[in-house]
């Protein structure tokens, strides 16, 4: 008698939603171990409190404040992204580059964990930690309204702008972290690629007109600027989901090509 065969149900790969939620529950795993495991480690007790300090310095002792005699945070949404651009390769340069250097992410392939799961996690757990110390400064703006008549729409779109500064950094860090097995280099990576995204609007008096509004969009500062001032554009939410998404992407496109070299 012939063996029965299986039936197509048995062989029917998993739905996307099913695949969906799959992915999402490694990825909200990992968040949860990678935001621990910033805190066992010396960098959040040094980062964090360093953010906090250069923050407030530059909103109420560096920048005349008690001069202007108006209520503004519009230095602090300017230095923010600037400062993300060092920060935030500080935090995650360890993420993949270290795994890389002791095997541990050798070890990590044999979990069952898809490369997107593992990026994303990766990601959202490094997000909060940098979302958590950009709430931290929110005692800046509490005190600006305790001293004066400080309109609340440009803060709210500031921070929400310096929110998705936040995620775009990190994912870009995240990339240069996932291209090598040294610390250093991520964050020198990370760095170039967070600086660049913010300086380049700069260069656009430089260059000639056609290719200066290309510059001026893909500038991270200007888009803040406009978000500061509470023009919140769809086109700018596109943007940064556009540049995080697509540099997830390509890091787990480079976990994946190591997996199977």
């Amino acid at each position: 008698m012939h063996a029965e065969r299986p039936s197509t149900a048995e062989h029917r790969r998993p739905g996307f939603f099913a695949r969906l939620a799959q992915t999402l529950a490694g990825a909200w795993l990992v968040a949860g171990r990678e935001l621990r495991g910033h805190f066992l480690q010396p960098v959040a007790y040094v980062v964090l409190p360093a953010f906090l300090v250069l923050v407030n310095l530059w909103q109420f002792v560096l920048n005349p404040f008690f001069v202007v005699e108006r209520a503004t945070v519009r230095p602090l949404l300017d230095f923010i992204p600037f400062l993300f651009t060092f920060f935030v390769p500080a935090i995650a340069m360890r993420s993949f580059a270290e795994p890389r250097r002791t095997g541990t992410l050798e070890v990590w392939f044999t979990w069952p964990l898809s490369d997107g799961a593992l990026v994303l996690g990766k990601f959202l757990g490094t997000w909060a930690l940098v979302v958590l110390a950009l709430g931290l400064t929110l005692t800046a703006p509490l005190s600006v309204a305790a001293l004066g008549d400080l309109d609340l729409t440009p803060v709210v779109g500031g921070y929400l702008g310096l929110a998705l500064v936040a995620a775009a950094c990190v994912a870009l860090s995240l990339l240069a972290s996932a291209l090598t097995a040294n610390q250093i280099v991520a964050f020198v990576g990370g760095f170039v690629l967070c600086f660049a995204f913010y300086m380049v609007g700069r260069a656009a008096p430089l260059a000639p007109p056609a290719l200066a509004s290309l510059l001026e969009g893909l500038s991270f500062e200007r888009r803040v600027l406009d978000l500061a001032r509470g023009v919140l554009d769809s086109r700018d939410l596109v943007y940064f989901a556009a540049v995080t998404t697509t540099a997830l992407a390509l890091t787990a496109e480079v976990l994946h090509m190591r997996r199977w070299r």
